[in-house]
């Protein structure tokens, strides 16, 4: 599964001529316990971890539409994975957004319905979004957070890591990238050592206590199919939320796309 999710994401920034990766974390610290309470763990029906969340309502976990790799639960309630002390509740149904083709292309949002609600409680809470469309100050500083691996050749990490990154303005991102896909922010990697790479995707980008991107591509290491963790020339790439609000209400409001 975790090479399927490769295969799928690499072929999909054929039209800016570079290829792309999800994400894991890289030169960021464990994430303490009591913290980020609104992470999830998207997982496969043999219970692999496919790709991070966030929980948004009581009904729904937020992620990337490029991590529709056969999702059938979602892990909330611990931070590391191999825990058994956790909550795990099943995916009703899955909302990719009806535009999306490949992170190339944009539109890198889905929300999974639960099969029952979630009461927020000491070690699970929600995360708000933005309540507008918003624009972020270049060099604002955020987090992101997911599992994986922690360098372009390590070992996958079973806790979840958290980094801090700077907001990189959308000129610059243009110019590195040679174009972008639609209502994307980006935040790290460029001019730094931190940031995401390959092997996690989906988690959020928090600014202000709000999430208000996900994790969606990164450039791979040249003639391979591993992320650029070493690191990468051009910045990470972030689905912006704020620009998705209307469709994640019609969603609230049981409308289908």
């Amino acid at each position: 599964m975790f090479a399927l999710q490769q295969f799928a994401v690499i072929h999909a920034l054929t039209f800016l001529g570079q290829n792309a990766l999800g994400s894991e974390i890289i030169n960021g610290k464990i994430a303490p316990d009591n913290k980020m309470l609104y992470m999830a763990s998207v997982r496969n029906n043999r219970g692999y971890h496919i790709c991070g969340g966030f929980l948004v309502s009581e009904n729904f976990v937020m992620t990337a539409a490029h991590c529709d790799l056969n999702p059938k639960h979602v892990v909330l309630g611990n931070h590391h994975l191999r825990n058994t002390d956790k909550l795990v509740i099943q995916i009703a149904e899955k909302y990719k957004h009806p535009c999306y083709r490949n992170v190339g292309h944009g539109y890198d949002i889905m929300l999974l319905k639960l099969s029952r609600p979630v009461r927020p409680c000491r070690t699970i809470k929600f995360i708000r979004l933005p309540f507008r469309e918003m624009t972020l100050n270049e060099i604002e500083k955020c987090r992101v957070a997911g599992w994986g691996k922690i360098n372009t050749r390590g070992n996958v990490v079973d806790d979840l890591r958290v980094v801090r990154v700077s907001v990189i303005s959308p000129q610059v991102c243009r110019e590195r990238w040679g174009g972008l896909p639609p209502n994307i922010i980006c935040a790290g990697g460029y001019n730094t050592t931190k940031g995401f790479c390959q092997g996690d995707s989906g988690g959020p980008l928090v600014c202000k206590g709000m999430a208000v991107g996900i994790v969606s591509f990164n450039k791979r290491l040249p003639g391979t199919e591993l992320g650029n963790c070493n690191y990468p020339d051009a910045p990470n790439v972030y689905t912006d939320i704020s620009k998705y609000l209307n469709w994640f209400r019609r969603i609230l409001q049981g409308e289908k796309s």
